[in-house]
């Protein structure tokens, strides 16, 4: 299925792909490679971690400059969102994230990885179901899903006791 991704159609089509997997196992490293051949093919793309995105929204919210920074988010016609659930995000930042990809349903590819399962995913959202529920159902509407299941890389050389 990877494969099959670097044929990039799912950018025509303004689809998203969620890579699923424990720490180490790629996810990252795909997103990276997809968003190579993305702009290899002369396609707009901007990668960024999940906080980092939310840091930047709240800042530019805190000096109402919330649109034009939005705008940097849903130009590109792929946006990679890294490490959704590696760290919590607080009300105001689910918000913000949820603008974005509300703004990007289907007018642009989103790539998103993530080491929690979806049943997880309230947890991510500051227990917000709505909001869960919400950018869940536009981010899984047009998508392919990934569920990598192997030993981390970083961990494959290391002798376990």
């Amino acid at each position: 299925m990877i494969e099959g991704l670097f044929r990039l159609d799912f950018i025509e089509r303004n689809e998203n792909i969620i890579f699923i997997g424990q720490c180490g196992t790629g996810k990252s490293h795909c997103s990276i490679a997809l968003a190579k051949a993305a702009c290899e093919k002369g396609y707009s793309t901007l990668f960024s971690p999940t906080v980092d995105i939310i840091n930047h929204l709240s800042a530019a919210a805190a000096v109402n400059n919330i649109e034009r920074t939005i705008k940097k988010y849903i130009s590109p016609r792929l946006l990679i969102i890294d490490e959704i659930g590696y760290l919590p995000i607080d009300k105001q930042g689910a918000n913000l994230l949820f603008q974005v990809i509300t703004k990007r349903y289907e007018t642009g590819s989103i790539i998103i990885t993530s080491n929690r399962p979806f049943k997880e995913w309230p947890k991510i959202f500051n227990n917000d179901s709505t909001i869960t529920s919400a950018v869940l159902e536009r981010l899984l509407h047009h998508s392919h899903v990934a569920v990598i299941e192997r030993e981390s890389y970083r961990m494959k050389d290391k002798v376990t006791v």
